[in-house]
């Protein structure tokens, strides 16, 4: 970055120090914090997007009144009259931004997911996704799957969520019921480490069989971490020269 000369005839570029810079940080990803200020917990980098200033309220997630609308109280009529362990399953119903999201407990989750396929008022044949969702600092069980089913009979969609903890990340596999879920949870395991038990193959899929760690865990290094590339190692980005 430079900044004008002011001496005679000014006008050429000096180099400067831009205020706020910062030389030789750590490119470690920060703990999130409970007040949830700025965008990934990000602090101090001289980003001037914004995103360091912002302050995000945290509330809870809670379970949401009735009726819902639409034909999200059908979907769940339909699931509790279907499913006789529905009141152990479902940990809580929630509708936000248009989205009915059941939230299941994580034992469950291949039994409920059999049941919104197969029941007739449901037919949920469809699994468009299974991803995951790192809630550091704010979940005991921070590691979350997502599950997003489709009627192609009733044209319908429907979420379900499961949380697991890092000490203990597993879940059971939908792929037996869902064989679009295969490369989903691999994806999901690769990324978060979500370990789905029963899967038929459940290796990386994105990362290299012998990486450590998890990239999209909210804890892993943020930038880069050192890599071979045919011999030569690339380090992260706090050990590369500085841009400014």
């Amino acid at each position: 970055m430079t900044a004008p000369s002011e001496k005679p005839g000014g006008g050429v570029p000096v180099p400067t120090t831009p205020v706020g810079s910062t030389s030789g940080a750590p490119a470690e990803y920060p703990p999130a914090s409970p007040a949830g200020r700025g965008m990934f917990g990000i602090h101090g980098s001289g980003d001037v997007s914004g995103f360091g200033g912002l302050v995000r309220p945290r509330k809870p997630i809670e379970e949401s009144p009735r009726p819902y609308g639409g034909y999200f109280d059908e979907v769940r009529d339909a699931l509790e009259e279907a499913y006789p362990a529905f009141g152990d399953a479902i940990e809580k119903v929630v509708v936000d931004r248009g989205e009915l999201t059941l939230h299941v407990r994580p034992e469950r989750i291949a039994e409920v997911c059999q049941v919104m396929r197969d029941d007739l008022a449901l037919r949920f044949e469809l699994c468009s996704s299974v991803s995951g969702v790192d809630y550091l600092g704010a979940d005991e069980r921070r590691l979350h799957a997502v599950y997003q089913l489709t009627s192609m009979t009733y044209r319908r969609r429907v979420r379900l969520e499961a949380a697991v903890s890092a000490e203990d990340p597993h879940l059971p596999s939908v792929t037996s019921i869902y064989p679009t879920a295969d490369w989903q949870e691999r994806e999901t395991y690769d990324m978060f480490g979500i370990i789905f038990d029963g899967h038929p193959n459940l290796t990386r899929i994105l990362m290299p069989d012998d990486w450590e760690g998890h990239p999209q865990r909210k804890d892993y290094p943020l930038g880069g971490v050192p890599v071979e590339y045919k011999g030569a190692e690339i380090p992260p980005p706090d050990r590369r020269r500085s841009y400014q």
